[in-house]
């Protein structure tokens, strides 16, 4: 896959920002080559935040500025793993590092959807199903539309509005999985239109869950309600505030933002 993605801002004022926009190179996806370059030129700084997810710091000079991420990753010809036998575990016996992700955060708002999630799934078989369930509900109540969520909506608003974008899916099947008691994180990442019809609209980063069941993380698509080949992660977190693609402490302009993300056939 040829993934990637351009920035161009126009600051004011010097601007501090983070990207995080370089996939973790992590099993089952190989990053076989990877090339950043800005104009002019910027100086760069690259470390692993507390989620272990790959950041670039960079100040962005006075005017206008490009930052260009270019890589091809090496991803299975298959979809994600699917078990819908996933057991549910108790709290009790949930890891140490899992709790968090039954918790309220910024955006997910297990306390405020509670007693939605408890009406419409409480009696529903625990497991893998129940989570399935969770997504099918949503897929159906939930219309995509650009531009119906702002930076600020969180999942209780866009349950209330009927519409979002990738992300507030997303925060809402997490919302309702954490009300649950069942653990579940957000994550963002390139999604090619590999074995389903393409995408008229520009390509954009995607958003999706992982829900804890038994012993392991699994993957599940709120938005498209589907598996699909080539999902490669860029980052986790407990919602989209940890996992910006760009973090700015300051104002600039977001002039334009370009995200690829292809099969290579040679």
């Amino acid at each position: 896959m040829r993934i990637g993605c351009e920035f161009v801002h126009e600051a004011g004022v010097p601007t501090s920002t983070v990207f995080q926009v370089q996939p973790r190179d992590e099993a089952p996806v190989t990053l076989a080559r990877q090339e950043w370059a800005t104009d002019p030129e910027i100086v760069t700084r690259r470390y692993v935040d507390h989620y272990g997810n790959p950041c670039l710091r960079a100040v962005l000079p006075v005017g206008r500025s490009v930052l260009r991420y270019d890589a091809l990753a090496l991803v299975p010809d298959s979809t994600e793993d699917v078990d819908v036998d996933a057991p549910e575990l108790p709290p009790e016996q949930l890891p140490d590092d899992v709790l968090l992700y039954t918790l309220p955060s910024r955006y997910c708002l297990p306390d405020v959807l509670g007693d939605v999630a408890w009406r419409e799934f409480g009696t529903h078989p625990p497991g893998y199903r129940r989570v399935q369930a969770i997504i099918d509900h949503l897929h159906e109540r939930v219309t995509f539309r650009y531009g119906s969520s702002t930076s600020v909506s969180t999942a209780a608003d866009v349950y209330e509005a009927g519409f979002g974008v990738c992300r507030d899916f997303a925060h809402l099947a997490i919302s309702f999985c954490r009300a649950l008691n069942i653990p579940a994180r957000y994550v963002f990442g390139y999604l090619p239109d590999m074995d389903v019809p393409p995408d008229p609209a520009p390509m954009d980063f995607a958003a999706w869950m992982e829900v804890w069941l038994g012993d392991r993380w699994w993957t599940f698509d709120p938005r498209n309600n589907a598996a699909r080949k080539g999902r490669i992660l860029i980052g986790r977190g407990r919602d989209a505030s940890d996992v910006a693609m760009a973090t700015t402490f300051g104002a600039p302009r977001l002039e334009s933002m370009v995200v690829w993300a292809d099969e290579e056939t040679t």
